[in-house]
């Protein structure tokens, strides 16, 4: 079946971006990664891959124009010939996308943002500001979920949350308008779910709502329209804010035992003290967590002559070798379990140094950073050290050992094994060849 490639949003700030050049031609052969086409925004030119294997057809936007976002620039067809298969018209995304605008407060309309080009919709964790609340452009807005990865999504404007259009827990559509923030604090903030059921703003107390309109409970609690535990039936997947997931795993907690009790996905940090007080199953359930983690420990064993290499040459650039495990290891992280988080590389002798990479940051604009992290990578190269077998950490410890012109790789802390071997096969792949990483 044809595949719609569609023009992806780059940033919340993002509601077009311009068809720089089209890097295939009409009915050339393409596989999944290849590159596509070029697309400006106002902050970057980016190339914007092909999330399919096929043909590329049906082309219906030009070098140079401006595509609305969500918009259908081409098709990924079985066949050279085409798809068969008409775009949908530009003028159609705008009116399905802010449905009751005429109800709506004035300001900015903010959409779904494209966080991949083979992803249709994200699913809403959590609303990080409060209707009617003051946000700069870089304040976080919300969570938003895919497929992939769990990413908190910035405002992109200063002003005030005046409206919010879907509820936590709702899969929204790519493009559709999710928010609106205005210049001017509004007088009555406008919160809905996609259903277009009207939700009181929140009081001071967030039990409030719930307790005084019983009659709107499906939208009025504090996690609005949320989605019953067998979401996480798709591949064992469990829905919950990195924050939530952090302090689970620094505690030695198992958001599965929610799952299994009926607690409603997504998962926040509030839903962690439910967690807390659940009965103990059996005798032995609560060390069940711990004892898995002690358990688990994965050994990769890798050449050290190419990364040896490459932390020389950065050196000479002046950039810092703990720079670039973090980023690789924060990369990897990502990759194989979806986690955003900072990374702290631990040398014995010396305080450990805590990074915070970002998607696509350049390794020489890493700065140590305040953040409670989610993985420690500890560098044993210059120590006697050459095997170990530790306890239970309380977040994923990658440790960094030599053996001759050996790089040995051991992993111990608490990860789903498949996460973990993903993880630890991806930053031995980073140090193995760093620079194809970076290029």
């Amino acid at each position: 079946m044809p595949h719609e490639v569609i023009m992806p949003a780059l940033g919340m700030a993002q509601d077009s971006g311009v068809l720089v050049a089209w890097l295939k031609a009409p009915g050339d052969p393409v596989k999944a990664g290849d590159a596509l086409m070029e697309v400006e925004t106002d902050k970057a030119t980016m190339e914007v891959e092909a999330a399919h294997d096929g043909y590329l057809t049906d082309l219906c936007a030009t070098e140079g124009e401006a595509v609305p976002v969500g918009n259908v620039v081409a098709m990924i067809s079985e066949t050279p010939e085409g798809s068969g298969t008409p775009a949908p018209a530009a003028d159609d995304t705008p009116a399905a996308a802010a449905p009751a605008a005429d109800a709506l407060p004035e300001g900015r309309q903010i959409i779904m943002p494209a966080l991949g080009m083979a992803q249709d919709s994200a699913l809403i964790v959590g609303w990080s500001v409060a209707p009617g609340d003051k946000v700069g452009v870089d304040d976080v807005l919300l969570e938003v979920e895919t497929d992939k990865s769990t990413m908190e999504v910035p405002a992109g404007h200063d002003g005030y949350l005046a409206a919010v259009l879907a509820a936590e827990g709702e899969d929204v559509p790519v493009g559709e308008v999710i928010a609106i923030i205005s210049d001017t604090k509004p007088d009555a903030p406008v919160q809905r779910s996609r259903a277009d059921t009207p939700v009181p703003a929140p009081s001071d107390k967030a039990e409030t709502p719930a307790k005084e309109a019983p009659a709107a409970s499906a939208s009025a609690p504090p996690k609005p329209s949320p989605k019953p535990a067998p979401i996480a039936a798709a591949g064992d997947r469990i829905l919950a804010s990195p924050k939530a997931r952090f302090l689970a795993a620094q505690e030695g907690l198992d958001l599965a035992r929610l799952v299994a009790h009926g607690v409603p996905q997504p998962f926040h940090v509030s839903d962690l003290d439910t967690l807390r007080a659940l009965p103990t199953d059996a005798p032995g359930a609560a060390a069940a967590p711990a004892a898995t983690a002690a358990a688990q420990r994965i050994t990769a064993d890798l050449p050290a002559d190419a990364f040896a290499a490459f932390t020389a040459w950065l050196a000479d650039e002046g950039v810092s070798g703990d720079a670039a495990l973090a980023s690789f290891a924060a990369a990897a992280l990502r990759g194989a379990s979806g986690t955003e988080g900072a990374v702290a590389v631990d040398r014995p002798g010396s305080d450990p140094v805590v990074f915070a990479p970002q998607p696509g940051q350049p390794m020489g604009a890493l700065a140590p950073a305040d953040a409670a992290p989610a993985l420690v990578l500890r560098d044993l190269r210059r120590t006697a050290i050459r095997s170990m077998a530790l306890g239970a950490e309380a977040v994923p410890v990658p440790s960094l050992t030599t053996d001759g012109d050996r790089l040995c790789l051991t992993l111990e802390g608490r990860l789903h094994p498949a996460h973990a071997i993903a993880m630890i096969d991806a930053i031995a792949a980073r140090l193995t060849d760093p620079l194809r990483h970076i290029l």
